[in-house]
């Protein structure tokens, strides 16, 4: 079976200033693609909105991962992104599907 990671990066308003995350690092290792995908789109700030999913390249199918970005927290400005990461096994249809599923979460 195919493992996924999922990444994270914390923005906050005096970090973006500098052009900088507050923190990331990975938010799941070794994971099935349900847990994956779930585990992507469930930040707090995705509870404001969801800004946009971007992959990795401009062909979906031979992107390497997907970033979810989400809007600022309304009570704090602390905007969380996530990233799904794709094993190299995957097809580009397969990939294609998955960015589907994550552009469908919402």
């Amino acid at each position: 079976m195919l493992k996924f990671n999922v990444t994270y990066e914390i923005v906050t308003e005096e970090s973006a200033e500098n052009g900088e995350a507050e923190d990331c690092g990975f938010a799941g290792e070794n994971l099935g693609l349900r847990e994956a995908l779930d585990l992507t789109v469930q930040t707090e700030s995705n509870l404001c909105e969801q800004t946009c999913i971007e992959a990795s390249d401009s062909t979906i199918g031979t992107a390497r991962w997907f970033t979810v970005y989400n809007s600022a927290t309304y009570d704090t400005g602390v905007q969380e992104n996530r990233s799904l990461h794709i094993p190299d096994g995957v097809t580009p249809s397969s990939r294609a599907r998955i960015f589907r599923a994550l552009r469908n979460h919402y």
